[in-house]
């Protein structure tokens, strides 16, 4: 087990027990304050822990780290220091921040700078994205979304089964949690008989995802192994991949997607390091037909983390329209970054990977709109007598992640959006 791992650990920092961010967590990001600069940081229950006043206090002397790579605007630098040093860091916190540890908690003047409410701060995007990568890796979204739209008796094309299907998505629009979001505008094509139209879309949709952010960078023409893959892996975080599914049905053919897709993408604004997530490890999918070589991996290389969505409509309350598990991945990570590299084509520090829409094996747990209510066929009841079959302007859809184990939550706090009218 990981040192700062240990689920019989606690903080003199206040911690409750539905808290995305106990001790065991420590995640990382960006935020300001009208006083002070972005700078990284992490969170323990509602308290934001500034990192570079943290390093400047000398905290961190003992790791040899240049304490500048903690005032930086995003945490690629931090990640590219590799591993063993972003470990050792984590490991110094937790051992900072435990209940027994009275070396920071004495020392007034310092707390004064490194701790702040979370409320009284304003997160940004922890992550410069260099390139952005989708992945259309859930089964059962796959075979919804085919027995909708082909053949309910081959609903999976037939390349599905044997490599993770991507496609490169557009990073500039990919914007932290909060953000708000403009309907946006493009052609479609309602009536298969009639010649296509341009306006705003009408069928709005979130897609519920989780996303993988590169922390090593590798040169043109390396591979990475499914073995090396989570290496490379820094963390996670929650990922809504906004879609206008009407634009969507008219541009898709013949190279996918486009403006249906690269207009918003909302991510959490927490990184979740993979080490955080090894209690949560969970068994794959059996994969038939048997993949090719360079697909397979060993050991439980999916995670089990609830997740769920709520939309929340204007003045309204959230109510919630999807559980599922990030479980239900028939292609995992490792695969995904495997098939990636496998031509040889490079990664990164900060590129991001997302999952692909995560749906379960129940209506209850369908990651997206278009499968909740069935092309619209299926509306939702709302609390307050509305029906979504889509999602509405003035509507916020807040995404939800966590684990459990050992007596242990670990989460990634709120990924929401609210969807404005078209400019």
């Amino acid at each position: 087990m990981l040192k700062a791992n240990n689920p019989a650990l606690s903080s003199w920092i206040a911690v409750s027990a539905d808290s995305d961010f106990p001790i065991q967590n420590i995640p990382f990001g960006v935020f300001k304050t009208a006083e002070k600069a972005p700078r990284l940081a992490t969170i323990i229950g509602d308290t934001l822990i500034d990192l570079a006043e943290l390093s400047k206090a000398g905290y961190f002397s003992a790791l040899d780290i240049d304490t500048a790579v903690f005032s930086q605007t995003y945490i690629n630098d931090f990640m590219a220091l590799g591993k063993a040093t972003t470990r050792a860091v984590r490991n110094r916190i937790s051992d900072l921040f435990e209940s027994n540890n009275t070396e920071l908690a004495g020392d007034t003047q310092a707390l004064a700078a490194i701790l702040h409410n979370i409320k009284e701060v304003e997160m940004l995007m922890p992550v410069q994205v260099g390139d952005y990568t989708d992945f259309y890796s859930s089964r059962e979204h796959a075979t919804n979304v085919g027995t909708m739209f082909r053949d309910p008796d081959n609903a999976l094309l037939p390349n599905w089964l044997h490599l993770p299907v991507g496609y490169h998505g557009r990073a500039s629009s990919i914007v932290v949690s909060g953000t708000e979001i403009h309907r946006p505008k493009g052609q479609q094509r309602p009536d298969d008989s009639q010649p296509p139209v341009y306006g705003p879309c009408k069928l709005l949709d979130f897609e519920l995802e989780m996303a993988f952010v590169i922390g090593q960078s590798t040169k043109m023409g390396q591979s990475i192994s499914t073995a090396e893959a989570e290496d490379y892996i820094f963390g996670l975080t929650l990922f809504n991949d906004w879609s206008a599914r009407d634009i969507q049905k008219w541009e898709y053919i013949p190279l996918g997607p486009f403006l249906a897709k690269n207009f918003a993408s909302t991510v959490s604004p927490w990184i979740v390091t993979l080490d955080a997530l090894e209690a949560f490890r969970t068994e794959g999918y059996e994969q038939d037909p048997e993949v090719l070589p360079y697909l397979k991996y060993e050991g439980n290389n999916n995670y089990d983390i609830n997740l769920q969505v709520a939309i929340q409509p204007e003045g309204g309350a959230p109510h919630v329209v999807c559980n599922s598990n990030f479980k239900h991945m028939y292609w995992t990570m490792t695969q995904q970054l495997a098939h990636h590299t496998v031509n040889g084509c490079n990664v990164n520090v900060g590129d991001m990977c997302a999952s692909g829409t995560i749906s379960g094996p129940t209506p209850d747990s369908y990651g997206s709109m278009l499968e909740i209510s069935w092309r619209g066929t299926k509306p939702v009841e709302m609390p307050d007598g509305t029906q979504r079959r889509f999602i509405n302007d003035g509507d916020t859809v807040i995404m939800k992640g966590w684990g459990e184990a050992n007596g242990v939550r670990i989460g990634f706090g709120d990924c929401s959006g609210k969807l404005l009218p078209a400019l």
